[in-house]
Formats: structure tokens, C-alpha cells, sequence
């Protein structure tokens, strides 16, 4: 069990979360949700014992390990794979080092000799002498070839790093487990992978992540971070927006009901408290009245962008068409794409899926025109104006300027001050905010100017490079909105399921040995056919 008690965390004037009591236990799975900035990596610091806080205790069970997801997975590229995941039990892995440091050095005394044999006898009490064997068994059941085992983590592809650390989060066989963002960098047949280990994993967990489907699947309950305190629900992510809602609806009825008793009893004393026949009556009516609360509802600090894409010209035929692609960044040893050919109808929604280094990415800036063919070619119709969401925006906000002035360069208008501020409103950067630079933006920031950009160019085709990036929920689900009713061609890569499985319409799959999977018809289709073909 790991729970909190009268947790507060302040960095300014206006306490993050106040008063935050929770118990995490019985092995239930929990998705720790809410709006960015609502404090929910930083109660993931204050669990896992990396920040402190400002008032208030977190208590884990005595004799209960934790386990942490490490973030960064760059940050051992120097060292063997199989001793990055049995750091994963610290207490095991200083005892080996100290022990190893003193056998290897010439001059140890005696005490240091004597130190060593402790230290063997802890080693040995925290499973090291099979603990080679068994990160090995847990590399290979996260799909790392033996091969690598031996190897430096710079020699595992980025796509699989998180796995290896997932690894190693679970190599001290935690009680509890923190995750956050864990689906961060994955494609999407290694969440899946993710989902089967942590369904068969028994351990209490507590998971951020925006990955609608991921919280379906693996979460056995809901702990909702809103109006500064934490609200924890029974069932998955849907079952908690039904619940949630149906409990404000709820609050919102008694409250209607409660203002009705209210008129008519103020009524009654109105009317009869002079009355000496009535006054007792009256007297009893007062004191009703004050018994009777109304049940604050306060503000949630989610909020839901406005986002609508509309294309200026129509396209009726074909889009684009590439032929015989590809392509070979220099000094690379293979090309990212050979011979891919592919044909676009006006109005068709193409997801492009597959694992992290099939050259999705790739493809999208050829067809965005950022990056050149080594051969073949890309052919667009006469009449289209593709618009472009890269995955990392980061060369759009280089030059210093405001959110206003960035927007502004695309509204087509020179003067057209009140429709750059009525498209910056819908994407909730409104008053001040607009004055700041584009310089000190967030990710998911970035990506909503982006929006916005392409919400004033008005392009036929939209090109989106993982378009859910660094987003939260309410952004998520506002921009599967706006891309279901915009009206013209889409092509997108995306690791989101339930984003995908919502807007295509066909599916083209890249796969790590160059091969392409082109299938019409959506995401769920695509399952069953892999199904069959399995």
C-alpha cells in the first residue's frame, strides 16, 4: 500500500493540490489523470520520493518495495544492457558494486575484507546470483534479442530503450509501481506489448498516460487530479467520464431542486412572517431555509480548444501520388524507404502505422517537400495546398516574436487583428498570453499554435506527424472532433489506437524490413485481417 495523508504542494502563490489524502492498494491499477498542468508528474515526484512536499506525508507499507519508470532513456547509453535493468534494484546493485570495488583494488585490508563478506551476504540475500538470468529473462520477454543483452544500450534502437527500462522497473519485483507516460515513443504494436506485461504483472501501479485506449485496457480505476484535489473512481477511463459526469449532473439536479425549495420557502416568509397567525409557520420556514446548502460545483481546470480545419479548395480526384520511392539519409548504412509506392484519393484519411524506425517520419517530410528522394518521385495535383504538422515544431518558433505576431504571419490578412485573436482564444491563449514569446511555449503549446496555423491557411490536404504529442485529453479529443468533420484529405501518423481506429479510413502499415502494408478500411478491419492472416 503506498497513501498519502493532508498532501499539499505550493511553488507560488496558489497551491498546486491542497490537502491530497489517497490510498493506492489491493494491486489495483490506477490512471492518474488531468489537465497538463494540473500537478500530476509532480505528485508522481513526491510518491516516488524525488520531490518533497510542502506540507503532508506519503507513507509506503513497511516491507514494500517501489519501482520507478526511469525518463530518460538516453541517459545509459555507455553501459551493458543487462546492468541497466539490475540497477533496477539499487540496494542489490550498490552491494555488488562496493563488493566488486574492493576485491579489485590491491591494497583492501582486512576490515575491507571483512566489509566485502557483508556485502556478499546482502548480494546474495537480494537474489544476485541469478539476477543476470533473470534481467535476461525479462529482456527477452520485452523483445530484446539476446544478442544485445551483452551489448551497450546505444546499440538498442531508440524504439526499444523504454522497454529495457521498463525492464529494469520491474527487475527489484516492486510492489508498487510508478509509470509515467510510459506509452511515450512507443508505436503502437509495443503498447500493445506494454498493455499484455502490465495486465500480467502483479503489482498496485500508478500510471500517467493520454492514451485513451492504454487507460481502457490496463487501468482498474481512475484518480482524476482536478480542482486541486484528487478524486479516485472504480473502472476504466471510460467508465470514469460516465461517472464523473453522471455525478455532476447529479450535484447539478440537487442543486436545481435545492433553489426551488429555497424560492418557495422565501416565498412563504415573505409572505406570512407579519402575519401573527402564520408567524410560528414562518419561523419553521426560516430555519428550513438555513439547513438547506447548495453544493459548490467549482471550475475544472480542464479546458476544451475550439478546433475546426476547413479546406479553401476543394479537391475531387486524386491528391498525390508517389512512385518507386526512396530514400537514404547520408552516411547510412540501409535507405529509410525503398520502392514505396502509394496512390491518394481526395477525401481519403490515411493513418500510417508501424514500429519506430520503419521511416514513417521519413515519409511524411518527403510528402511535406522538407526532405528530397534519393529516387522516385512525388507528384502532387495542381490544385492542392498540403499543410504540414511536423512531429518535433520546434524550427517554427525560432525566431523570436509573439504568440500574436507568430499567428499573425498567417492569417492571409494584414490587418486582421480580430481574427488572429479569435483563433489564439479558441486554442485558449487569450488577454496577456498573447504577448509572450513563442520562445518559452510548451510542447503541447507548439502544437496548438501549429493547429492554429493550419486552422487559418486552410489546406486540402493535412499532413500530421504524431498530431497528439505532448497533448492532454480534452486536446485530444478536441482535435479528433475538428479532423472528423474536416472535409478534406488527411494523412497522419499517429500511435494513439482510439485516434486512429476514430478517423481512418485506410491503413498503411511500414514495416522494419521495408515492406509496406496497404489496407482500405479502418483500424479495427486491419486487426481482424492480421488476425486471420496469423
Amino acid at each position: 500500500m503506498l497513501a498519502t495523508a493532508n498532501l499539499t504542494i505550493q511553488f507560488g502563490a496558489k497551491p498546486l493540490f491542497d490537502q491530497v489524502s489517497v490510498k493506492f492498494a489491493d494491486g489495483n491499477r490506477y490512471g492518474l489523470i488531468g489537465a497538463n498542468g494540473c500537478g500530476k508528474s509532480t505528485l508522481m515526484k513526491i510518491l516516488g520520493g524525488d520531490l518533497e512536499p510542502s506540507a503532508g506525508d506519503v507513507m509506503l507499507q513497511t516491507g514494500m518495495r517501489l519501482g520507478k519508470l526511469n525518463q530518460n532513456q538516453f541517459g545509459y547509453e555507455d553501459e551493458r544492457v543487462l546492468d541497466v535493468v539490475m540497477q533496477g534494484h539499487q540496494e542489490m546493485w550498490n552491494a555488488m558494486r562496493e563488493r566488486d570495488r574492493i576485491y579489485a583494488d590491491p591494497e583492501s585490508s582486512d576490515a575491507d575484507y571483512m566489509r566485502a563478506a557483508e556485502l556478499e551476504s546482502t548480494f546474495a540475500e537480494y537474489g544476485g546470483y541469478d539476477a543476470e538470468a533473470r534481467a535476461s529473462g525479462l529482456l527477452t520477454a520485452a523483445g530484446i534479442e539476446a544478442a544485445k543483452h551483452e551489448r551497450p544500450m546505444r546499440e538498442v534502437a531508440p524504439g526499444l530503450k523504454l522497454r529495457v527500462l521498463l525492464a529494469q522497473a520491474l527487475f527489484s519485483r516492486p510492489d508498487v509501481l510508478l509509470l509515467d507516460e510510459p506509452t511515450n515513443n512507443l508505436d503502437i504494436h509495443s503498447i500493445s506489448w506494454l498493455e499484455r506485461t502490465l495486465n500480467e504483472y502483479d503489482a498496485t501501479m500508478i500510471i500517467i498516460s493520454h492514451d485513451r485506449h492504454f487507460l481502457n485496457e490496463v487501468c482498474t480505476h481512475i484518480a482524476d487530479l482536478d480542482f486541486q484535489r484528487l478524486t479516485v473512481y472504480p473502472g476504466n477511463y471510460d467508465d470514469f467520464m460516465l461517472a464523473s459526469m453522471q455525478a455532476r449532473e447529479r450535484v447539478e439536479s440537487a442543486n436545481a431542486k435545492a433553489r426551488d425549495r429555497i424560492a418557495d420557502l422565501q416565498e412563504f416568509v415573505r409572505r406570512f412572517s407579519a402575519n401573527a397567525s402564520k408567524a410560528r409557520q414562518a419561523t419553521s420556514r426560516k430555519r428550513q431555509l438555513e439547513k438547506i446548502k447548495i453544493e459548490e460545483i467549482r471550475p475544472s481546470s480542464r479546458q476544451n480548444p475550439y478546433i475546426r480545419f476547413e479546406q479553401g479548395k476543394k479537391l475531387y480526384r486524386s491528391a498525390v501520388t508517389v512512385e518507386n520511392l526512396s530514400f537514404g539519409y547520408p552516411g547510412a548504412d540501409a535507405q529509410v524507404l525503398r520502392n514505396v509506392s502509394l496512390g491518394v484519393e481526395a477525401g481519403e484519411r490515411i493513418a500510417i502505422i508501424g514500429p519506430n524506425g520503419a521511416g514513417k517520419t521519413t515519409l511524411m517530410r518527403c510528402l511535406a517537400g522538407e526532405l528530397h528522394p534519393s529516387s522516385g518521385r512525388i507528384t502532387w495535383v495542381e490544385s492542392a495546398n498540403p499543410g504540414y504538422m511536423p512531429q518535433d515544431p520546434q524550427a517554427e518558433f525560432e525566431t523570436p516574436m509573439s504568440l500574436f505576431d507568430w499567428m499573425s504571419t498567417w492569417s492571409g490578412k494584414a490587418d486582421d487583428d480580430q481574427l488572429v485573436r479569435a483563433t489564439l482564444g479558441r486554442l485558449l491563449f487569450s488577454g496577456e498570453e498573447t504577448k509572450k514569446s513563442i520562445k518559452v511555449l510548451s510542447g503541447g503549446e507548439k502544437g496548438r499554435m501549429i493547429y492554429g496555423k493550419l486552422m487559418l491557411t486552410k489546406p486540402n490536404v493535412l499532413l500530421m506527424d504524431e498530431p497528439t504529442n505532448h497533448m492532454d485529453m480534452e486536446t485530444i479529443e478536441s482535435l479528433q472532433m475538428g479532423l472528423e468533420r474536416y472535409q478534406g484529405t488527411l494523412i497522419f501518423v499517429s500511435h494513439d489506437r482510439q485516434f486512429v481506429g476514430a478517423l481512418a479510413t485506410r491503413i498503411v502499415e511500414l514495416h522494419a524490413d521495408g515492406r509496406l502494408t496497404d489496407f482500405r478500411g479502418n483500424y479495427d478491419e486491419y486487426l481482424e485481417k492480421l488476425g486471420s492472416v496469423a
